[in-house]
């Protein structure tokens, strides 16, 4: 058992430093370890990361049967998670991401919102035959990101609506019987079996129509493209919901209302342009300007704060939807990544006027949301 061990760990360790005559294992791989560590060489190499354009590792280079072949191989060899990894590895390290221009490849790569994002970014320039693959291959993704997202969202989202939306004067029609008997229980006459109701549970009529404006302002900066798709996704979640009159604002130096298009996700993505300066303060003064409700309304800044724009106009304005009622909220990220590079002076002042700035992972927005909504303090991740 102890030599097996021992043929264990060289095997796992000839496979991490890569073959080199100085990793000192002196172990040969054979059959699938020889094919897997095949896969491994041809992305990373041996002796450091190649240099995009010239010096590639052996297997890939810029063709796409070649490409198409390894990424089938990784498939095979490696587990989900890791093949998204080596994939964002091949069009960072080998300059690939052309190459996902042609639609075989497309078809052969394993799509995350990483893809997603490197795939909005070359939006201008594919061409007619990729441009329906791609869509496909989005909508793969917004499609299983729905399943994982939707229903907590809305769940949660409309029990928030529901507790703000509470009152103790509500009309026959409007009664919530189920908590009105719970708030009553000591009230119970087992003499004639029932609860007398002296204190009423229910909704207004307001229930029935809109009660909350929530107003998504997302920078579509080449760096937050992973928060642009969440965005897009939990966006045509809250605008299916009545109760909530959704706006979304995408914006880089120039801003854009892709509020009629929220009813599919895939559209907003494919209307988006990632890359570009940062106006922060011009998206705030177009978001400011169609606010009718303040006291009934949630500002979502998503943005690393590294503003192109005039600073103290655009924290001018934040305190200005601020004093008026409006719950602002300033998302550093809305992705699995955790915290990015964010100006943190930015940050800083917002939090000063009561908008703190934190990185928010998917599966905490739908509490971040309903905190908001509430008028709760909101339930920030810790720093570390």
């Amino acid at each position: 058992m102890d030599a097996e061990a021992a043929r264990e760990r060289l095997r796992r360790w000839r496979l991490v430093l890569g073959g080199d005559p100085a990793d000192g294992t002196g172990h040969v791989l054979c059959g699938r370890d020889a094919a897997m560590d095949g896969a491994l060489t041809a992305l990373y190499g041996r002796g450091g990361a190649p240099r995009a354009g010239r010096d590639r590792a052996a297997g890939l280079g810029a063709s796409a049967p070649a490409v198409a072949r390894w990424l089938g191989d990784i498939r095979t060899y490696f587990p989900s998670p890791v093949v998204q990894v080596m994939q964002r590895d091949a069009i960072d390290r080998l300059g690939l991401a052309t190459l996902l221009l042609e639609p075989e490849m497309l078809q052969a790569v394993e799509a995350d919102v990483h893809l997603v994002g490197t795939l909005l970014s070359l939006n201008e320039a594919m061409p007619d035959t990729t441009r329906e693959t791609a869509r496909a291959v989005v909508r793969k993704v917004v499609e299983d990101l729905e399943k994982r997202l939707v229903t907590r969202t809305r769940a949660t989202l409309s029990g928030a609506l529901d507790r703000s939306a509470r009152t103790a004067r509500p009309r026959p029609h409007d009664i919530d019987w189920n908590r009105t008997i719970g708030a009553n229980l000591k009230h119970y006459l087992p003499e004639y079996r029932t609860v007398v109701p002296e204190r009423l549970v229910g909704y207004g009529r307001a229930s029935r129509s809109v009660r909350k404006d929530i107003v998504l302002c997302v920078d579509q900066s080449g760096s937050m493209a992973a928060s642009l798709v969440y965005a897009s996704v939990f966006g045509a979640v809250l605008a299916s919901m009545r109760s909530i009159d959704t706006r979304l604002v995408v914006f880089d130096t120039a801003v854009a209302d892709l509020t009629d298009q929220l009813d599919d996700p895939v559209d907003v993505l494919f209307g988006t342009r990632l890359g570009g300066g940062t106006d922060i303060n011009r998206a705030l003064a177009y978001c400011q300007s169609r606010i009718t409700r303040p006291a009934d309304t949630v500002v979502v800044l998503i943005s690393d704060l590294y503003e192109g724009g005039i600073r103290e106009e655009m924290l001018k304005r934040v305190a200005a939807m601020r004093v008026a009622g409006v719950r602002f909220v300033t998302l550093l990220a809305l992705s699995d990544e955790g915290t990015p590079a964010y100006d943190r002076e930015h940050a800083a002042a917002l939090a000063a006027l009561g908008a703190p700035a934190f990185a928010c992972t998917p599966d905490l927005f739908p509490e971040v949301m309903a905190a908001a909504i509430e008028g709760r303090p909101l339930p920030i991740p810790d720093a570390g």
